[in-house]
């Protein structure tokens, strides 16, 4: 698991990133911020135009890297005097720190769960939800793989969900397969398998993608999960070193770890109903690759308005200077009318 409270720095794909300076002796006010941001949404260069103070960001390991470079940025424009910290231990540890008042921003990779929702309501945490970009989950194996290149959501259920506990060759999952109509290929090959663990908000979405439907139908509600014996980790990079030191792994993560390692790694095409389809900016943009996702923060509405280094923080996150990060982390940006929508949200709040 991350480091609790990590300052502005590249643990989550290997980014040499500088810290962001600590904050100066100006006391947040409650007034409504100087964001140092332009109308048209570009962000100046640095000239201390952003207030001074402190910033909490917890949550998903997936948006933490744009968390990153925006608190990077934010450091630059304040002068060094806002601080901005942010940590990677997953969405739902995320939220148990939101929800608890522990942080002002939780990043998610997925939505909130009701559960979730009700501790922050019996905690008097209110907050407002902005989608910041769009993600494609990435089923993974090593590059020296040749026998398989895409995989149906049948075949994943048969080499990952609840029934497949014990299997350590592809091919064991082959009469599980015949079972729920996978297509395969179940190849002779040892199964090394890679992956977040649950409090992951990538791991809610692969079950969701991939597992929910068969488990429901073929186990019960009770059994919509994963296997459990395989090599958990909520560290990106452990996942991605896992999934290249095998030549028959298998393994899921974010769509930017896989780019960032795509010398050491092989996305398979997912068979989401619709045919085979890789992952590329291009398929994840247009929702043609069947596992695209939204990314979320979630931001404290009641921590904002009491400090305006953490209001100004989000309004540069929502600037164009801002949402130009979403690229530069190998995610791939929203359209014109959801980035219209979030904004109008964090105006309404």
């Amino acid at each position: 698991m991350t480091s609790p409270r990590r300052r502005i720095l590249a643990a989550a794909i290997g980014l040499a990133l500088t810290a962001v300076a600590c904050g100066g002796d100006d006391e947040p006010t409650a007034d409504s911020p100087s964001t140092g941001v332009s109308s048209d949404g570009d962000a100046p260069a640095g000239d201390g135009s952003l207030p001074g103070g402190s910033v909490f960001v917890s949550g998903s390991s997936t948006v933490e890297p744009i968390s990153i470079r925006v608190g990077e940025l934010a450091g630059e424009l304040s002068g060094g005097d806002l601080d901005v910290v942010v940590e990677g231990p997953g969405t739902g540890d995320g939220f148990k720190k939101f929800c608890g008042g522990e942080s002002d921003i939780s990043g998610a990779s997925r939505s909130i769960k009701d559960t979730e929702a009700e501790t922050c309501a019996s905690n008097g945490i209110e907050y407002v939800e902005l989608e910041v970009a769009i993600d494609g989950l990435s089923v993974l194996t090593n590059p020296n793989n040749s026998a398989v290149d895409c995989v149906d959501i049948p075949t994943l259920y048969a080499l990952l969900g609840p029934e497949s506990e014990g299997f350590n060759n592809w091919s064991d999952a082959a009469a599980l397969g015949a079972e729920v109509g996978a297509a395969g290929p179940f190849p002779d090959a040892e199964l090394g398998v890679y992956g977040p663990g649950e409090e992951s908000g990538t791991y809610d979405t692969f079950v969701e993608f991939a597992i929910e439907d068969l488990a429901a139908e073929r186990v019960g509600e009770e059994s919509i999960f994963t296997r459990a014996d395989y090599s958990s980790s909520a560290n990106d990079n452990f996942i991605i070193e896992g999934i290249a030191g095998s030549d028959t792994s298998l393994g899921w993560v974010g769509y930017s770890f896989f780019d960032a390692n795509r010398d050491v790694l092989k996305a398979l095409a997912v068979d989401a109903g619709d045919g085979c389809a890789a992952p590329s900016a291009e398929t994840i943009a247009d929702g043609s690759y069947g596992f695209s996702r939204s990314l979320y923060i979630y931001v404290n509405t009641g921590n904002a308005a009491e400090n305006s280094a953490l209001a100004a923080f989000v309004d540069l996150y929502l600037s164009d200077a801002g949402l130009a990060t979403v690229a530069d982390a190998g995610y791939v940006g929203l359209p014109a009318d959801r980035i219209a929508a979030t904004q109008a949200a964090w105006a309404g709040r």
